[in-house]
């Protein structure tokens, strides 16, 4: 299954309902999320050992985040790779 996540703060009731293998993109403010420092740092590190985490670059830049700011691991995507993503994964949820 592939997630879409738009919104931050992230709730972390999202993440509980991935299961292994599933793959999740960061989008828009969710973006803010994936940050080093961020409230869900510690747990999305643990859930890289199950799943796949992506970030959409457009959204990075526009809010003038760095890759070196976020979570080590997160694979950075462009728009082709998240249409990329939709092909490879069914079903799709999106958390809005």
């Amino acid at each position: 299954m592939l997630h879409l996540i738009f919104t931050s703060p992230l709730d972390t009731a999202i993440l509980d309902r991935m299961a292994q293998g599933d793959a999740a993109v960061f989008m828009e403010s969710a973006v803010l999320a994936v940050l080093k420092n961020g409230q869900c740092a510690d747990t999305l590190i643990k859930q890289q050992e199950q799943s796949r985490f992506y970030v959409l670059s457009e959204d990075m830049d526009v809010r003038g985040i760095q890759k070196d700011e976020i979570i080590p691991g997160l694979e950075v995507i462009n728009h082709s790779g998240l249409v990329q993503l939709t092909v490879e994964h069914s079903p799709i949820q999106s958390w809005c």
